[in-house]
Parts: structure tokens; sequence; C-alpha cells
């Protein structure tokens, strides 16, 4: 005969298993450059949490696996309508683009896609707006990268990397991967 906590367990281990069924897709795993359409990526990838418009035709795709993940993925389609490439963007790569005093709020987005919107907030007394991402570090463990903009000109006067701290008894947590 189970106890509570065995059936608990195994219906836990259960909806787990859906739960990463359904994400099969979470990445745009396979979908094939060259190939897959837009229609296909949203059917796969669902509707972008934000997107752009070239002049040349290209578009750009930004979806966040969050609010609580670790991850962004951004979708290029050429002009010709098809999958250029997905890339992972959350990362110190990504980071390194960001210059203090030089890029500006638009090309933070574009370059990670949306922030947490629980955790942007606007300092008066600094005219200062913070955004913030998770991801997970070089270390495999959760951090977090905090983008500090002037409000008034939307120009970065900052970034810092941090641990996320929010596992058990404010300990670090890891990926997972």
């Amino acid at each position: 005969m189970y106890s509570q906590i065995q059936v608990l367990k195994r219906v836990a281990v259960i909806i787990c298993a859906l739960a990463l069924t359904a994400c099969a897709s979470y990445s745009g795993r396979g979908l094939v450059p060259g190939v897959a359409t837009r229609p296909e990526i949203t059917a796969v990838m669902g509707e972008p949490a934000m997107a752009w418009q070239d002049a040349d035709g290209r578009e750009q795709l930004a979806y966040p696996r969050g609010p609580e993940g670790t991850q962004t993925f951004m979708v290029f389609i050429g002009a010709d309508g098809r999958l250029e490439r997905i890339e992972g963007v959350l990362d110190e790569k990504h980071f390194a683009r960001i210059e203090n005093g030089r890029t500006d709020k638009d090309a933070v987005l574009r370059l990670l896609g949306p922030p947490n919107p629980r955790w942007t907030v606007y300092f008066e007394a600094r005219n200062e707006l913070a955004l913030e991402w998770r991801y997970c570090s070089a270390w495999g463990e959760v951090a977090r990268l905090d983008v500090l903009l002037d409000a008034t000109t939307n120009i970065v006067r900052s970034t810092f990397q941090r641990p996320d701290l929010s596992g058990w008894e404010d300990e670090t947590i890891t990926c997972g991967h």
C-alpha cells in the first residue's frame, strides 16, 4: 500500500514528464534553417514577446522563456521569409555587446529581449530605470543581469551581474543542464 507521500511523488513525476513533453518546442528544436517559415515558427514556438522588422525585409522575434526561466531565444528570419537561425542570447557573450554610455534601451531589448517586468524599476531620485534578466552563468548557476539606464536619454549607465540568491536559505541555485 502506498503512503500519501509516495502517491504525491508519483503524481509529481508524471506532471513533470508531461510538462517536459509540452515544452518540446521551447527552443525551436526541429525547425530547420532555410526551410521553416514564420507560420511554422509560431506554430512551434508560439507568438513572440517582441518582434522587429528590418528595412531589408528581415525579421527578428524574441522568445523569453520566463518569467522564472533563464533563457531567451532570438529567431532570425531572412527576407525570403525562411528561418536563418535561432540564438540563445542570455549569456556573457551577448552581455559584452552592451556599452556603457553608448548603447540605448532599444538596442538592449533587441539584443536580449524583454526583461522581467516584475523587476523593472524606476528610481526617481537617480532618474534611472533598472531592467533585469535571469540567466544561467558560465558556472552553471542562476544569476541576474541588471542594466541601468538614464531614464531621460535611455542610454545605458551601467550593467552588473550577480548571483540569484533565491534558493533555499538564500543559496545560489544551479541551472540544471
